[in-house]
């Protein structure tokens, strides 16, 4: 009881800081938490200490702790980095995957998994390996909204010039490109739609 009323107050703050944050200075686009935010956030979770404790995690808190990496990435902060890359991985471990199939839930065990390999590398590694590894968990984050689908909107973006060609995910349309960060923000497009 106490470790749930502690989360909720820490989803709250969050949730909070989160409304409050300001968008990146254009008109119509939904704002981001920035690195900043992120690390609050794993503050919070350090001192509630709920999320190595229950299996529990909804897919939508694992997307929002993806996103919040991204932004890391994308504000060329490796410190953040690894310290979502640490939330992401308890997120992962800690998937509920009781909502679904019997089938399902075998598929999205592998995926979290997986998923979690690359999380746990990335909170442990400078900037150029922490994007590597990135786009390998971007296409795993992809085949978990496959199943589990999306409360909101998920935009797959696409940088043809890094490493050949990578996509990412992203909750904005407007491009902030993860595996170039400050040196070429705007680089990519929006491929689809996913909802």
């Amino acid at each position: 009881m106490m470790k749930t009323t502690k989360r909720n107050i820490g989803s709250l703050v969050f949730i909070t800081v989160l409304m409050l944050s300001v968008s990146c200075k254009e008109t119509n686009k939904k704002s981001t938490p920035s690195a900043k935010e992120s690390v609050e956030k794993q503050e919070v979770l350090d001192e509630t200490g709920t999320m190595g404790s229950e299996q529990n995690v909804s897919s939508e808190s694992v997307l929002e702790d993806y996103f919040n990496l991204k932004n890391a990435l994308v504000e060329d902060d490796n410190n953040s980095a690894k310290k979502m890359g640490g939330v992401l991985a308890a997120s992962l471990g800690n998937l509920n995957k009781s909502a679904y199939t019997d089938s399902q839930q075998e598929t999205l065990a592998a995926i979290a998994e997986d998923a979690q390999k690359y999380a746990v590398e990335i909170s442990s590694s400078d900037l150029d390996s922490q994007r590597e590894h990135f786009k390998y968990l971007s296409v795993i984050i992809t085949n978990m909204i496959a199943i589990t689908g999306s409360e909101s909107t998920v935009y797959e973006q696409y940088c043809p010039m890094y490493d050949g060609g990578t996509a990412w995910l992203s909750t904005e349309k407007a491009v902030l490109n993860p595996y170039y960060g400050s040196s070429m923000l705007r680089c990519g497009t929006v491929q689809r739609e996913i909802n």
